[in-house]
This record gives C-alpha cells, structure tokens and sequence, in this order.
C-alpha cells in the first residue's frame, strides 16, 4: 500500500467556518455505489459490490472524504471501508449481531455501562459515514436513543449512580446532533455533581471536517470539564488540510486529542501502513490511543486480522516508533471489565 506523507503542522488559528455549512455537505453525501465509483473509474463488477449488503446496510460517504480515495485503485484503503461487497453475507461462525453485550450493559434507553465510573450515551443513530465493519451495524438505534423524552431517562439513570464519573458520548456519532441539542445535554450533564469528565467519540472531524464550525467550537470550549476527544481514522490517507484544521480547531477549544483505529484486512494491516498512521495523527495534534481487533459482528468476517499477525504488526511498531506513537492493541470483549490488552 501507498502511505501519506507527513504533512506539517496545522496552524493554530485556521480560518472561521460558518455555522449551518455542514449539513449541506452531510446531505449531498455518496449514496449509490454505481456513482462513488464511477468517480473513481472503477466496476462494481470487478469489485463484488452486492445489493444485498446495500440494501442491509446502505453506502453513505461524505463527498470530501471520496476525493481523498486514490482513482483507478480497487484496492483503495478507503473505499475498501465503506463499499458494500458480497462478502457481508456470509454467515460465519464466531460472529454476531451483539458482538460487543451492548444489550446486556443497556442501563436505562441509550445508556450503556460496560465499566466502573463510566457510561456510554447512544446519543444518535445517525452517522456522516457508514463504515461497513461498524460493531452496531445490526444495532436498534430507533428503540434505543438517549435523546428520546428529551433525555430524561438517560440523565435520570446517570444523576442516581454516583459511581458515574464520566460520561461518553457516542453513537451513531453525537456531531451528527444539532450543537444546540448537545449543548441542551451538556447542561443537563452539568448539573449532575458527579460527573467530572466528557469524552466525545465522533468520526465526523475526519470524515466531514466542516462539521467543525464556530458554533461547535463554542460550545466545546464553554464545556465544565476536561474534555478527551476521540477521533477515529484508520489509514493516513485519511487526513487532508481540511481535516488538520477542523482537529486544531478542536484543540483551541481546549480538546485533548486521541485517536482509536480498527485492524483491518486491506486497510492497515501492514506495518508501514500503521506506522504513517501513528506519524500522521501525531502531526495532525491527535495521540495514537487504541488499535482495536475487529468485533465479531456478522457481516465483517472479510475485515478480520488473526491475533498472531496483530501481535506481530504491534511489536514491529513498538521496535519501529517512540513508545507515545504506538496505540494499545486491544479487544472489547462481552462482560469484561475494560478493554482487553492482546
């Protein structure tokens, strides 16, 4: 695979992005895959590309991040993300609908509590991108929406366990909301004394970058807490002059900056690759944080790194970068108490 050279340092004022600019970039997204790879001269012929998978899971890419892709390649890390391909319907043993017990960690309609201190709120269903390894892929978002009843379920669930000291937001992906709806739950969340820190999970500073605007900058740095933003990006192509400073705009509103990736076949499961990984978030202003092993979730088998590989790509990238640079090599595992390290 090609990997990206590192670019420079983003300035740390780019220029103001208006409010509002970002929907109409969400809207006109990629939704044929006739079409996304017409633009990259390519057959779905060629490619397996399957209605079946389309019709169970639908192709959404924001336009910006299709141009990233490399034209006439169909082998393209990026598109290999996000076009649906006949390889999704095969039923694989191992693999399920759940494959992370969100079901068995639900604690009130979009909060789940997998952990000690911690816990997650569904705040939508909606994503800019579908990313066809996505561990809720088969997850019931209408049912299970944190939003419902003006969060009223989900805040009361929170303000009863005093053990919750961290709420995280996620999805979906929560930059999909309206910053005027998050800022309504962020001033909920505020008023529970026992919440001391937010994390933000969103991949839209990657994949629509324009989604970071003054209005979202605003919010974000009038929150009460430290604020860990968790970004997700697999392949150093990923990142673009846009992308770099939507991520310095995050880190003026005082944003601590981490990435996690998925190990994925065809994507990133070399060791150049995951090296200009680690070297292009860090020059973006972005830590390595975690390098997830796929979830087994029907429909991602083709996505699959065996560990004896994983754990061999992980230790030629600790004997390769600075120990900062390298993720933590994890698996989530259903009942567990936290991550497991491989």
């Amino acid at each position: 695979m090609i990997t990206a050279a590192l670019a420079p340092a983003p300035q740390e004022s780019p220029a103001p992005l208006p409010a509002g600019r970002w929907q109409a970039h969400w809207r006109q997204a990629i939704r044929d895959p006739a079409e996304l790879l017409a633009g990259l001269g390519l057959e779905a012929a060629d490619l397996g590309v399957s209605a079946q998978a389309l019709a169970q899971f639908p192709l959404r890419v924001p336009r910006g991040f299709a141009a990233r892709m490399r034209p006439g390649d169909p082998a393209d890390p990026l598109l290999r993300q996000v076009l649906p391909v006949d390889a999704e319907m095969r039923v694989v043993p191992g693999f399920s609908f759940d494959a992370v017990g969100d079901g068995a960690a639900k604690k009130a309609t979009g909060v789940i509590q997998k952990y000690r201190g911690r816990a997650l709120l569904v705040a939508t269903g909606s994503c800019a991108i579908n990313c066809r390894y996505c561990f809720r892929r088969h997850f019931d978002y209408a049912g299970e929406n944190a939003a419902r009843g003006a969060w009223e379920e989900a805040l009361a669930a929170i303000a009863a366990d005093p053990s919750i000291d961290e709420v995280i937001l996620s999805g979906g992906d929560p930059l999909a909301l309206a910053t005027a709806k998050l800022a309504e739950l962020t001033t909920a969340l505020a008023a529970i004394p026992h919440v001391r820190r937010l994390r933000i999970h969103s991949r839209l500073p990657v994949v629509l970058p324009e989604r970071v605007d003054d209005e979202l900058v605003h919010w974000l740095a009038g929150l009460p807490w430290p604020l860990a933003f968790v970004i997700h990006a697999n392949h150093a192509n990923e990142f673009d002059a846009s992308v770099d400073a939507a991520l310095a705009r995050l880190r003026g509103a005082g944003a601590q900056l981490l990435n996690q990736a998925v190990l994925l076949r065809g994507v990133n499961d070399d060791i150049d690759v995951l090296a200009a990984l680690s070297e292009r978030s860090f020059a973006a202003g972005v830590l390595p944080y975690y390098l997830h092993q796929l979830d087994r979730v029907q429909g991602v088998a083709h996505f699959e790194v065996d560990d004896a590989r994983a754990l061999e790509l992980h230790a030629a990238l600790r004997a390769r970068l600075s120990g900062y640079l390298v993720p933590k090599l994890v698996r989530e595992i259903a009942g567990d108490t936290g991550k497991r390290p491989l």
